[in-house]
């Protein structure tokens, strides 16, 4: 077992604290300079970051124009660096900054790599400017103009080049280049190709002076290179000092991982400042080992990345470091209301768009669909109306069937009758209890004879016999049977194999989550659109209780007519179910960091951002209720469940966090064995004890 001081420190978890830094400056001032950056340098390894970025030529000024090829300054900023490396003596972070540097009779735009009192490397700019108010090349060389491929400096013999690794040998992933502003700007940058050799941490150390809209390219470019890359991008910009004789600076800084935005500081700040951001190096890891094309890519560069050579050098960060990363709570729902609304609109056209050319392919004009007043029938039956207006087609064409059993209550059967008249189906009720009990006898089930025995085949009997009806029924009405199921359920086992939340014609909620089917109701409910004539029943489906209504006297239920038998308190909350399948199913995560990204999420109701406007309960999960339900969620997922997955129908894929068709994004053996992941999970502990720093 995991000691809980080791489990909760982040880079035991595969993350690694980076940060950027812009220190206030002034202009040709090196010993100045050097103060503000130590200072900074300072504060980063205080808060626990094993790297800190600082913006271009930060040592001298970026706005120095001819002054760099003055000896006076030059010999200053290399007296600077000598500060620098003197006070990173007894620190573990890793510092990168640029100055100005004389190599081979020429003058190179560099950034000088420093931790624990040594330089670990040089790298020289590649791509100079020489367009607009840019006139790099008028004092310095681009890197290839270089004839050295190691320099001395400061009574070190250090590797210099633009193709420079640096690798951390005790943290797994961590290995990161550093390019130089308009390096970002050409076609290919140079981060490419090193990210391609094996770096994960993509640092630009740029000046960049503002002018109006670049902000948002910057944006732009830092994203979309960590997304290409599949990186992390870190990106620093001159700030406040900087000389503003045509020039304007804001000193933005930005930290994106793989498109996604983790940080950004303040622009136009008038004092130094610093961002951090926790980076998952292995998720970054496992999105190159998943996506095949990124190591075809390195192949057939294979030629220009033995140009790569790779300088070592130890973290030796001792003290544990909590997590400060922000952990959505709900993965597949944003929690942005915003993107929330553009989430919900895509998804429901993803599901449209399958069902309309499964229909246009197949010559069928009808739908038959199982309504039972809950969630998943509720919101395949709005997709199925969307899908007869979307081919002109009268939704009197759809059949929706509601059979009541021997455990339904007057709640949901009265909200399923009342969801189709607001849909506008044709709407049948089928009392399914005589042929089930004509079943139960000629199986000689003990109930079918008066005596109760609510066994999973008293259970199953009942949804094998819905089923049986909903096909039947398209066979006599030519039409096409809609499932229900969702990827909760597929990933959790919980549907009768061959019945209708595992088996259909057609399946639209598939690849849907619990979760998310939530809010996809609830934005269809709160729409100005009226998809239905009454939104009220949609909320009340929303605040009915989870249940499979199989079974009778299960539970008290309540003066609201809920259901007494509870799917929630039989398999745990979907909420951590969902949470679990999105870090199985998309990252491959092992349980014991599922857990740990859990706990962060959900450990605390009060802290962090719930979905805005979203009607979700601030629940909360101490360490040892995730492990539970973590077990429960392994044990079913990976052993008991795949041979149901196998063999489910077709149905649309509609995100990225996966779906589980064996066609798609889940291939596995059907018995397979849950004993790795069960066993890696006890490596959890059981409690958290033990103190660790929040930095």
């Amino acid at each position: 077992m995991i000691e809980p001081a080791e489990f909760f420190d982040l880079y035991r978890q595969g993350f690694a604290r980076v940060a950027v830094a812009v220190p206030r400056c002034r202009v040709a001032d090196p010993a100045f300079n050097a103060e503000q950056s130590i200072a900074l340098l300072q504060q980063a390894a205080l808060q626990g970051a094993a790297l800190v970025a600082f913006p271009e030529l930060g040592l001298s000024a970026y706005s120095c124009d001819d002054l760099f090829h003055q000896r006076a300054l030059l010999d200053g900023c290399e007296a600077a660096l000598a500060r620098i490396v003197a006070a990173s003596e007894d620190l573990a972070t890793v510092a990168v900054v640029g100055l100005p540097l004389r190599v081979d009779h020429s003058l190179f735009n560099c950034a000088a790599v420093v931790q624990r009192g040594r330089l670990l490397g040089i790298v020289p700019k590649t791509y100079l400017p020489n367009y607009g108010e840019f006139y790099e090349a008028r004092q310095f060389n681009p890197a290839d103009h270089a004839q050295s491929t190691q320099l001395r400096l400061l009574g070190q013999d250090l590797p210099f080049g633009a193709e420079l690794l640096f690798e951390a040998t005790d943290l797994p992933g961590f290995v990161f280049h550093v390019e130089i502003c308009e390096d970002l700007w050409v076609p290919i940058p140079p981060s490419s190709y090193a990210a391609l050799a094996g770096a994960t941490l993509l640092l630009n150390l740029s000046a960049s002076n503002i002018t109006v809209g670049k902000s948002a390219y910057r944006h732009a470019l830092a994203a979309s290179q960590s997304a290409r890359c599949l990186a992390a991008y870190l990106y620093s910009s001159a700030g406040q000092g900087e000389s503003t004789t045509d020039l304007a600076w804001d000193g933005q800084s930005l930290i994106c991982e793989n498109g996604q935005l983790l940080a950004e500081s303040a622009r136009f700040a008038s004092d130094s400042h610093l961002i951090t951001a926790d980076v998952d190096l292995e998720r970054l890891m496992r999105e190159r080992l998943r996506q095949t094309s990124f190591g075809q890519s390195a192949a057939r560069h294979a030629d220009r990345l033995a140009d790569f050579r790779r300088v070592p050098l130890t973290l030796g960060l001792s003290s544990p470091v909590r997590l400060q990363r922000r952990v959505e709570r709900y993965p597949y729902v944003p929690a942005d209301r915003t993107q929330r609304d553009e989430r919900c609109h895509e998804v429901y056209n993803i599901q449209v768009q399958g069902l309309t050319q499964r229909l246009r392919a197949s010559g069928i004009e009808k739908l038959v669909i199982g309504i039972s007043g809950g969630l998943d029938s509720t919101h395949a039956l709005l997709v199925c109306a969307r899908a007869m207006d979307a081919l002109g087609l009268p939704r009197s064409q759809i059949l929706g069937v509601t059979m009541p059993g021997f455990a339904t209550g007057t709640r949901t059967l009265d909200q399923a009758l009342r969801l189709m008249r607001a849909v506008g189906c044709e709407a049948r009720q089928i009392d399914i209890r005589p042929s089930c009990t004509q079943m139960l006898k000629d199986l000689g089930h003990p109930h079918a004879e008066g005596r109760a025995q609510y066994d999973i085949t008293f259970e199953n009997v009942q949804a094998g016999e819905r089923t049986s009806h909903l096909f039947r029924l398209a066979n006599f009405n030519d039409a096409l049977v809609v499932g229900t199921g969702d990827l909760s359920e597929l990933a959790l086992g919980w549907s009768t194999y061959g019945v209708g939340d595992h088996m259909s014609h057609y399946n639209v909620n598939a690849s849907v989550p619990k979760t998310l089917i939530k809010h996809l109701v609830r934005w269809v409910a709160e729409s100005e659109h009226r998809l239905v004539a009454d939104a009220q029943v949609l909320l009340d489906i929303l605040d009915t209780e989870i249940s499979p209504e199989l079974v009778p006297g299960q539970g008290s239920g309540d003066s609201a007519g809920q259901p007494g038998q509870s799917t929630e308190s039989q398999i745990g909350p979907y909420d951590l179910h969902d949470f679990f399948l999105y870090y199985v199913l998309r990252f491959g995560f092992a349980p014991s960091k599922v857990a740990y990204l859990a706990h962060a999420a959900w450990h605390d109701a009060a802290a962090g951002a719930w979905p805005e406007g979203a009607h979700v309960p601030r629940q909360a999960y101490d360490l040892a209720i995730i492990k539970r339900h973590l077990r429960s969620f392994v044990w079913r997922f990976f052993k008991t469940s795949q041979f149901k997955r196998s063999c489910v129908p077709n149905a649309p894929k509609v995100g990225s966090g996966g779906s589980l068709s064996p066609r798609g994004d889940w291939r596995a053996p059907s018995d397979g064995e849950a004993a790795v992941w069960l066993a890696e999970l006890d490596r959890v502990p059981d409690v958290e004890t033990g103190s660790i720093s929040s930095r």
